[in-house]
């Protein structure tokens, strides 16, 4: 593919609540052995992308762990490659990422080492499957300047955290709104751009020269009626997981058969694989409807349920509407439903935890057994 990539990993979300506090959105567990940025990763190298770069930022540790060998997304090569770029102090500047288009701006040198004529950049919070190669030719055949690819607003998500577009009978988008509180639009942005190298670079040395930061507010809304900027729509399951609420339906999700499949099929979604045994289902066990990962072992009743990696869930327990992150010791007599229970948590014996559909409780037990 003549493009490159870049994804945009560096954000943090208070509607995450105590999930984000030690972790990167994208590098949130999902669907039972996944990152969320393993799925823009793998669109990219799917789609023939030789060359990615990964900005993060934010608590950025456990994302750049789990970034640390390439070859999971067969990035392993001689030409190209997995380049993770963290903000840099420099003699002309020690700031921080100030906005998407200032973490652009900050890695100019990147856009303008690199040959390909067109830039794919996307989000590390979505989670999707798309073949960038379809965008990039619409984008040609439009001769647009940039295309966003946009989808209709998920049903049951919070409306304020999208941006809306309007578009012509042509496609070309007419009109920006940025998280509005109301509006009458329906399509949403994914947060995935497909623009020519060169405009892109021009872009951001404005916006460099001119301190603006954002590149939705400063770049589309700023050239909506100057540039072409054409709208792609994508089709599939799409969702953004940056808050509570959409995280937790995202991975309920995964108990659907037709989107597990979905995902399951080719083109394949990769991640960093563990060296984990297969999860062990004792007798006297219950589990209904619910993705078990690999290394955890069960003993209690599961329903409706998502155990990650490593998770114990001990005798007399009842895991119900709940997700359990990896590394977990749930004691023996144990209640947790509606729960997101936080990774590396140690839930004593005969405790109980209970939110409700519209307010999930976040369990995090501070013990003494892992430190850090």
């Amino acid at each position: 593919m003549r493009a490159i990539g870049i994804i945009l990993a560096g954000g943090n979300s208070k509607r995450m609540r105590e999930l984000s506090r030690k972790r990167a959105i994208a590098a949130m567990p999902m669907a039972g052995g996944y990152r969320s940025i393993d799925f823009a990763l793998s669109n990219m190298t799917n789609s023939g992308i030789k060359t990615v770069a990964v900005l993060t930022q934010y608590n950025s540790r456990s994302l750049n762990r789990h970034l640390a060998s390439s070859k999971w997304w067969d990035f392993g090569r001689k030409q190209g490659g997995l380049y993770v770029f963290n903000p840099t102090i420099t003699a002309e500047r020690s700031d921080w990422y100030r906005g998407t288009a200032d973490a652009l701006y900050q890695n100019l040198d990147f856009l303008k080492s690199s040959h390909e004529p067109y830039v794919v950049i996307a989000s590390g919070d979505g989670i999707y499957k798309m073949d960038y190669n379809k965008v990039l030719e619409y984008h040609i055949e439009k001769k647009a300047d940039i295309t966003v690819v946009c989808t209709e607003f998920p049903e049951g998500d919070d409306p304020t955290r999208f941006g809306y577009v309007k578009a012509n009978s042509e496609g070309r988008i007419t009109d920006f709104e940025e998280k509005p509180v109301t509006t009458d639009k329906t399509t949403i942005s994914c947060g995935i751009y497909v623009v020519r190298r060169r405009h892109l670079i021009e872009f951001l040395e404005k916006c460099g020269e001119e301190e603006n930061y954002d590149f939705v507010q400063d770049v589309l809304v700023r050239y909506k009626n100057v540039k072409r900027i054409f709208a792609y729509r994508m089709e599939g399951y799409w969702r953004n997981i940056a808050s509570v609420d959409s995280y937790f339906r995202a991975n309920m999700d995964f108990l659907k058969y037709d989107v597990r499949k979905y995902f399951g099929d080719e083109p394949a979604i990769y991640t960093k694989v563990d060296d984990l045994p297969p999860a062990k289902y004792n007798t006297g066990c219950q589990v209904r409807n619910s993705l078990i990962a690999d290394g955890c072992i069960v003993n209690g009743k599961v329903e409706n349920s998502l155990l990650f990696k490593d998770v114990y869930v001990g005798n007399n327990c009842t895991i119900r509407n709940s997700i359990v992150l990896n590394n977990v010791y749930i004691g023996d007599n144990t209640v947790l439903e509606n729960c997101i229970v936080e990774s590396r948590d140690v839930i004593r014996t005969n405790s109980t935890y209970a939110g409700t559909p519209d307010d999930l409780k976040i369990v995090v037990v501070k013990n003494d057994i892992y430190a850090g």
